[in-house]
């Protein structure tokens, strides 16, 4: 289990640089609020729109190299779009890490179920090895990228060639034991698998609209440095981290989906609070908070997919870890063309109410016992 702990915070990390860098292509190459949006754009398309047919691969082939090669091209993708001279060819190599992205997420959410057995509390710490790898980024890709410019990027690179390079070793080491994917007994619920995902796309609107504005919104709004913006969404993702390993523990006193609904609703209050502060610097507290509220049903979410999906638990990891993370990246121009018309402060107004449908769908999610 600590390799993949480890190798999904280093991938991560690399879906965690792009909103990081995001205003530093805004403060260095003028781009606009929504060209900064289509940056996650790209980053949301590549992640999110290979995971249904990687997913099936990986429930019908063990495809061991799959997890270490998209670990590497997730890498290669996000540090050299730093480097890059032109709005397209920085678009390009964003797309090309979030299909690096999309390629981990199935074989490794398979093979850490595998390792975690029936235990949310184990796939929490493996969720949140990914949030792990998200508040990493800005914290250590802001200072640099505030001395060195937007094309320190590529100083990430080497971490992703090591860590793919030591997971293909230890995969190697697998391959005697393992050739297929986990099945357990029962069928698969498509109905609830379903609503579960638009449950995760919700989230990750949320998630992902914080990631991307939040800075943002400390420099265009409350009147901030970068280096305070950086250091705002690294408070909103070190709080994703205590919620991520919270919801397991939480999920295994009180059940799956009533921590599912506590997430949606003690999300919104957090929200508010945030939005209605202006000063900078409680404020960092209270988006810390927002993170824990936000991130509480995200490992919860993995598991219920794969309890939903038993059959199938490359293709319902490839969705909620996936999907849960990059879709709400779809919805990201239609919030910086908000943003460049009534301020990032519009954008947080807006995503106060996202938590409250989530909770609300989640109260029609069905109990996980498997049928059949």
């Amino acid at each position: 289990m600590r390799h993949w702990v480890i190798a999904h915070a280093v991938d991560d990390f690399y879906q965690g640089l792009i909103p990081a860098a995001l205003p530093f292509f805004v403060l260095e190459r003028g781009y606009s609020y929504v060209a900064a949006s289509g940056l996650a754009l790209a980053a949301a398309l590549g992640s999110s729109l290979p995971q249904p047919l990687l997913g099936v691969l990986v429930d019908r082939r063990s495809v061991l190299w799959l997890a270490p090669a998209g670990l590497l091209v997730a890498g290669a993708g996000a540090g050299l779009a730093g480097l890059a001279p032109a709005y397209p060819v920085v678009w390009l190599l964003i797309l090309i890490s979030g299909i690096g992205i999309a390629a981990f997420h199935p074989a490794a959410g398979r093979d850490a179920r595998r390792a975690a057995g029936d235990s949310t509390v184990a796939m929490s710490f493996f969720a949140a090895g990914g949030s792990v790898g998200f508040f990493l980024a800005p914290a250590l890709a802001t200072p640099l990228l505030s001395t060195l410019g937007v094309g320190a990027t590529a100083l990430f690179v080497p971490p992703a060639v090591l860590t793919a390079f030591v997971l293909w070793r230890h995969q190697l080491r697998r391959t005697s034991h393992t050739a297929t994917a986990v099945t357990a007994a029962g069928r698969d619920r498509w109905g609830p698998f379903l609503l579960l995902t638009v449950v995760a796309v919700i989230r990750s609107m949320l998630f992902l609209g914080m990631n991307t504005f939040i800075a943002l919104y400390w420099i265009g709004h409350l009147g901030s440095s970068g280096l305070m913006g950086g250091l705002a969404l690294t408070a909103f993702l070190v709080g994703g981290v205590v919620g991520t390993i919270s919801g397991g523990r939480i999920a295994d006193r009180i059940g799956m989906r009533a921590t599912i609904r506590l997430g949606g609703v003690v999300a919104v209050p957090a929200l508010v609070a945030l939005r209605l502060c202006e000063d900078p610097r409680p404020a960092v507290v209270l988006v810390a908070l927002a993170g824990v509220a936000a991130n509480i049903p995200f490992a919860v979410l993995v598991k219920l997919g794969q309890d939903y999906l038993p059959a199938r638990p490359g293709t319902a990891a490839g969705v909620t870890l996936g999907i849960a993370v990059s879709a709400g990246g779809l919805f990201m121009p239609l919030l910086g063309r908000l943003a460049d018309q009534h301020g990032p402060q519009a954008v947080l107004t807006t995503l106060c109410v996202v938590p409250a449908a989530a909770a609300a769908l989640a109260f029609l999610l069905p109990p996980p016992g498997r049928a059949g």
